[in-house]
């Protein structure tokens, strides 16, 4: 790595299309549509349009888990998004999420139809809608909610970060790669020392700041995003890794796992959800 020669900042920055790594062909540094393309919508209150990233899961594991406590409002139709092939920029996912980044959400359940975009935003909306999943009395409800904030915060340095420089990027650079590792964890660290303490984040209830951190840090302790398991030593956070295999149990969670999800085994793939029944047949054509 000693032979990378050092970078000069240019004085004024210019974009370069071909600058690599694996998503170098939808990054850009501006906003709005690049095409016209409407969204699809279906029959159900809730039109989700996402793909099962670690954001994307957060919000079908939160659909899903209401569902299982009755709430038939939460129904939904989860339309794919194929972010690598840019229809996060057509007209009316823009329309939708100006920030063109998934999950959006369309919640047609009232006589205007409300966008909530931001996965921690479509979380916190979901959560008061139905109260469910967010504690009510303080003090359980501000940590909640500090959790849940803590999460949104944290994850562009492990994602955007870490992920993109250790499994991503063209060029391996040290000096970010051990920056972010170590940023990596000691998030990591932090959640360890606060689920030595309570079953889950918030307190003895699961809630919604476990389903926005368990796609991310779940994963990445359980050595499933960014084959960074034996790098990283995730084996040392052991209260992670229980409440990791925990909250995986719940059938609502590997329901929600697998929806707009177009990679994997077969089993745990379905692409498109607009049914409950969906889930028995599996990957759609």
């Amino acid at each position: 790595m000693s032979d990378i020669p050092a970078y000069t900042p240019p004085k004024v920055w210019v974009w370069d299309k071909a600058n690599g790594g694996q998503f170098a062909n939808i990054n850009r540094p501006i906003a709005g549509p690049t095409h016209d393309k409407e969204l699809p919508v279906g029959r159900h209150p809730m039109q989700l349009y996402s793909l099962a990233t670690p954001n994307g899961v957060k919000v079908t594991v939160m659909l899903e888990e209401l569902l299982a406590l009755g709430h038939s409002g939460a129904e939904y139709d989860a339309w794919l998004i194929r972010i690598n092939q840019g229809d996060q920029f057509g007209s009316g996912f823009v329309g939708v999420n100006p920030n063109s980044k998934i999950p959006a959400l369309l919640d047609r359940s009232g006589p205007q139809p409300i966008r909530v975009f931001e996965s921690g935003a479509i979380l916190l909306h979901l959560a008061e809608k139905f109260g469910a999943f967010l504690p009510t009395e303080q003090p359980a409800r501000t940590e909640c909610l500090s959790w849940l904030f803590w999460q949104m915060g944290s994850a562009p340095y492990l994602g955007g970060g870490f992920g993109h420089f250790y499994a991503y990027a063209p060029t391996k650079i040290e000096y970010a790669i051990d920056r972010f590792a170590m940023e990596a964890k000691r998030q990591m660290d932090v959640l360890n020392r606060r689920l030595a303490e309570t079953r889950y984040l918030a307190g003895d209830q699961y809630t919604v700041a476990d389903m926005a951190v368990w796609p991310w840090y779940g994963a990445l302790a359980k050595g499933q995003i960014y084959e960074a398991g034996e790098f990283l030593q995730v084996h040392e956070y052991m209260h992670v890794l229980r409440w990791a295999d925990d909250i995986a149990q719940r059938p609502a969670v590997q329901r929600g796992r697998r929806v707009n999800r177009t990679w994997g085994a077969p089993e745990s793939q379905l692409p498109e959800r607009h049914e409950a029944s969906d889930f028995d047949r599996g990957v759609q054509p």
